[in-house]
């Protein structure tokens, strides 16, 4: 007797792909602060990201950088909704 079978309790499952309404991605060019001179790289990202998520994809630590939008700093938290340019500057070293 198989013990993990129970026939009439099934619940519906979400399918495995994305609805044709899914939303694109968001193209948000980051430039890492250092120094002089500043690496610039373009990152996809989903829409609702927050900084914190993209923080750490680009491996860096959310609690050692801040983020500046334009002159706006952007809390870790906040949802990233549309294409931007995103200033990250490290605020400890890492020696």
């Amino acid at each position: 007797m198989h013990r993990g079978s129970s026939k009439g309790a099934r619940e519906a499952r979400a399918p495995e792909t994305l609805p044709l309404s899914a939303l694109p991605l968001l193209s948000v060019e980051v430039e890492v602060a250092r120094g002089a001179a500043g690496a610039v790289r373009t990152v996809e990202v989903a829409p609702g990201t927050t900084v914190r998520e993209l923080l750490r994809s680009l491996g860096r630590s959310p609690e050692g950088c801040a983020v500046l939008e334009g002159d706006r700093p952007l809390p870790s938290d906040t949802p990233l909704q549309h294409a931007c340019r995103l200033t990250v500057v490290p605020t400890f070293s890492g020696g």
